[in-house]
């Protein structure tokens, strides 16, 4: 099975990335909360827009990605939920990365939702989310969609957290 290039949800579509997306993901990207985890430091706008654009080449290398998370309502980019294996991970995961204005409306649940089941179409196992163990907001989206806490492993010098997603959707 091809993994899909649009996903919908009830409140959500979830697409390629179109060329001014880098703008409503930059600010995600410039806000130092949201990239706490990530990148520990605010980005620049070539930064972000270079983040998108290693997402974009992740779907040409890989066959599957990271998607942009549009609200149906305002058709407003609000972050990007979807698939990513870099070179560097233990296995396939789901991510998360909604703009912070948008945080506490369940839009990351649903969107990874949505993931789960493509993800075990595609891969046959369930994928895992690396969440470093001091991000709680992640943790708690993790949890809140199924997945359970597998182990603790160093990753870039810090300990993360490999959560299980669930075996049906």
């Amino acid at each position: 099975m091809s993994v899909p290039l649009t996903i919908n949800t009830p409140r959500l579509t979830l697409r390629q990335f179109l060329a001014d997306d880098w703008k409503a993901l930059h600010e995600h990207y410039s806000d130092l909360q949201c990239t706490a985890f990530t990148f520990g430091r605010a980005l620049s706008e070539g930064e972000s827009w270079r983040a998108m654009a290693s997402m974009v080449g992740h779907w040409q290398l890989r066959g599957f990605g990271p998607y942009a998370v549009v609200e149906n309502a305002t058709v407003t980019v609000v972050g990007t939920v979807g698939l990513w294996f870099p070179n560097d991970w233990p296995e396939p995961e789901i991510k998360w990365a909604l703009v912070r204005r948008f945080w506490g409306r369940g839009f990351a649940a649903e969107a990874a939702r949505a993931v789960q089941r493509v993800a075990l179409d595609h891969f046959g196992r369930p994928p895992i989310s690396l969440i470093g163990a001091q991000n709680l907001p992640s943790i708690k989206v993790a949890l809140s969609v199924g997945a359970s806490l597998e182990k603790q492993i160093p990753f870039r010098g810090n300990p993360f957290h490999i959560y299980r997603h669930p075996t049906a959707g």
